[in-house]
């Protein structure tokens, strides 16, 4: 917790003479004037809500005061409006987002094109939101459908099903992503009035953006370096008075897995050299992106700044309240809590979400096949049952020679959403098919080579921070397994790889499934963009429910060996 910067108060005395006297007369000193207490300002933030209308089922583990962990069910888009509101509570306050608000949701918002979440956010107060990459995921054009409003047809599902689109209340911030025509897709900064003090905001997403959607959804488009563009803004907020500035980035930290509402120890990860470059005027940054929750200072770029992430799906609140000097209109200090969402829900957002609850259920409870256990998904975008469980959907829907010829099938483990846990009967319905598969992507079957095939499999491996590790793996399909020595050189992690017992054959040319993502190159991987003889397989969530109607075995999750 910072501590607060010290006033310096000068104090000036007059000594008099009366006139004709030989000695010295004291002269009382004029009285004091108590120094003014500062002014507190509140920011609300918020982070990765990925459409999250209804509190995720499975509990979340919160750090208490004392040490202890606590498992809780917390989230819910009128739960989340109520905890706002309370938060609130008559101050001085501004509800900002660091990014990924929509896309990846679950099927009550995605099966309606995140409308619902949209209009919820709206309703809940939210008043400026950072893009994130997953706003990006049905492209640019229906981005801004949904900050503007309308039901224009720009995806393959219908828009407005239930009621008219109406434009989001909040401003979406996007600094860094500039079009064409070198303009920024949204505005990049915004100035509020918090007070008598004016806070100053700057938005954007990660400069990677671009490797982590459809290509075709940010075609003309390029994403800036973070830490430089927030930078060349900070001249322009202050000349606009801001008295201090806040940066909202889709980029974040790691910290150890408990969610931790008052610090952020052991922190790593793509946001702490960013911080590192920021002008020191940059006092706040509300972070996003990895899902991870802490909220502590740093000392960063020669000064300190407060940071921040409600970790994911609304189970968290960051209330941060920042206090100024109100004759120089300077932070003097800075603090922030992540506060659970716990409380009733508001009754207007409430009914909102049960209208779309309704209208998702016919879809939603549709039973598609069974399972005999869980299959899960690795917390740490690793190896993974319902990963592998994916692959072998996709491989079985392309090997037909009619349907591809493929010989082996990767998901990547990014695009593995939730675990897939079959009800008490065993059964698996739609709605948790699409929970786990949410992107709406198509299969492609392209020819690559074994000698591409071991470059592809590298490129899911990068440094970072003199650290290597995985950015987003690709799962195999049965019978398909590779080993990995991260210790080794970049271009010979890659120690081992087999198909069907024997090892891969650099010469050979092999069909390889992808959804269209990681086909135009998504993720990083850009060997996929190389391939040859591309066929188009239909849609990766018919895929997977066809499967499941096989009522398949449940993979273990051990085709990937050797990552440490």
């Amino acid at each position: 917790m910072s501590v607060p910067i010290s006033r310096l108060l000068l104090l000036a005395s007059s000594a008099g003479l009366a006139a004709c006297a030989t000695t010295p007369r004291a002269v009382a000193p004029p009285p004091v004037a108590a120094a003014a207490a500062p002014v507190e300002v509140q920011l609300l933030g918020i982070n990765d809500f990925h459409g999250n209308l209804v509190a995720p089922a499975d509990p979340v583990p919160l750090r208490n005061a004392d040490g202890t962990t606590s498992k809780i069910r917390a989230g819910g888009a009128a739960q989340l409006a109520a905890t706002l509101q309370r938060l609130r509570a008559g101050r001085p306050s501004v509800t900002v987002a660091a990014g990924d608000l929509i896309g990846a949701t679950p099927l009550v918002s995605a099966y309606f094109l995140d409308e619902p979440t949209v209009r919820a956010l709206s309703m809940a107060g939210l008043e400026l939101a950072a893009v994130g990459n997953h706003e990006f995921d049905k492209g640019g054009a229906e981005l801004k459908r949904m900050q503007d409003g309308g039901c224009d047809k720009l995806t393959s599902r219908k828009p407005c099903a239930v009621e008219p689109h109406a434009p989001a209340s909040f401003r979406y911030l996007a600094a860094n992503v500039l079009t064409e025509g070198g303009s920024t897709l949204f505005p990049g900064t915004a100035i509020k009035q918090l007070g008598p003090v004016k806070v100053g905001f700057i938005g954007m997403t990660l400069k990677e953006t671009a490797t982590l959607v459809t290509p075709a959804g940010v075609a003309g488009l390029t994403f800036a370096d973070e830490a430089a563009t927030a930078n060349a803004l900070v001249p322009r907020l202050k000349a606009e008075g801001a008295d201090t500035i806040v940066l909202l980035i889709h980029q974040g930290g790691r910290v150890p897995p408990t969610y931790d509402a008052l610090g952020c120890e052991g922190l790593s990860g793509e946001i702490v050299p960013i911080l590192g470059k920021l002008d020191p005027a940059i006092r706040v940054v509300v972070s996003g992106h990895t899902h991870h929750a802490y909220a502590c200072d740093v000392e960063a770029g020669g000064t300190t700044r407060l940071l921040t992430s409600a970790g994911k799906n609304g189970y968290l609140v960051s209330d941060i309240r920042l206090d100024f000097d109100p004759a120089t209109r300077t932070v003097v200090a800075a603090r922030a809590q992540n506060v659970p969402v716990l409380a009733e829900g508001d009754p207007a957002v409430q009914a909102l979400v049960d209208r779309y609850v309704a209208a998702a259920r016919p879809a939603a409870e549709r039973v598609v096949g069974r399972l005999s256990r869980p299959a899960l998904k690795d917390a740490d975008d690793g190896d993974s049952s319902a990963g592998e469980l994916i692959a072998d959907a996709q491989l079985a829907a392309t090997r037909a020679a009619d349907r591809g010829g493929a010989d082996i099938a990767f998901i990547n483990s990014g695009g593995v959403r939730t675990d897939l846990v079959p009800r008490a009967d065993g059964t698996i319905t739609y709605g948790q098919v699409f929970a786990t598969q949410p992107f709406g992507n198509s299969l492609v079957v392209k020819t690559l080579t074994g000698a591409q095939l071991g470059a592809l499999l590298e490129q899911g491996f990068r440094e970072v921070n003199g650290k290597v590790q995985a950015s987003s793996l690709l799962i195999p399909s049965a019978g398909f397994a590779y080993r990995v020595d991260v210790s080794r050189p970049a271009g010979q992690r890659i120690v081992a790889m087999t198909l069907g017992g024997r090892p891969i054959d650099p010469a050979r040319r092999y069909r390889v499934t992808v959804n269209n993502f990681l086909a135009s190159g998504g993720d990083g991987y850009s060997v996929l963009a190389s391939g040859t003889d591309p066929f188009d397989a239909g849609l990766d969530l018919d895929a997977l429910e066809a499967w499941l109607a096989t009522n398949p075995a449940v993979p273990t999750g051990a085709r990937i060996s050797g990552r440490a």
